[in-house]
């Protein structure tokens, strides 16, 4: 199978489950978000292994077709210097994790927007023939 369909297949389900646990339960996701927004362990770890999936896709997929292919390239980098940002300075990624999910219209746009990536990539890795 050609990566591009099993990273699709991959993170498409992965991305839709996270939006639809966030709609579901948006109470709680802000509690989460809010909690994750703090020096510690927590954002450590997010970072962590923010960074080992993004390099794990870089070095897997670094291709820049323009076609629907680009976009897991993207996230992989994405995900690279997200995470690297998180471990390097924690405060820079506290503060514009502050101002991006200021309150709950925010959580409620992630939560579309990572399920419209996801439905995306879905449909791309699972409508696609080998």
């Amino acid at each position: 199978m050609e990566r591009s369909l099993f990273l699709a297949r991959l993170l498409g389900p992965t991305f839709l489950a996270v939006a639809l646990g966030m709609l579901v339960n948006l109470s709680m996701y802000e509690t989460i978000i809010a909690e994750g927004l703090h020096a510690g362990i927590l954002l450590y770890l997010s970072g962590f292994l923010s960074l080992l999936a993004g390099l794990a896709i870089v070095n897997l997929h670094n291709r820049w077709q323009m076609d629907w292919r680009v976009v897991i390239t993207v996230l992989g980098w994405l995900m690279t210097i997200g995470g690297t940002v998180r471990i390097v300075l924690p405060q820079v990624a506290i503060a514009v994790g502050s101002t991006i999910y200021s309150g709950r219209a925010s959580v409620i746009v992630a939560a579309l927007t990572t399920g419209a990536l996801g439905a995306f990539l879905s449909v791309k890795g699972y409508m696609q023939r080998f």
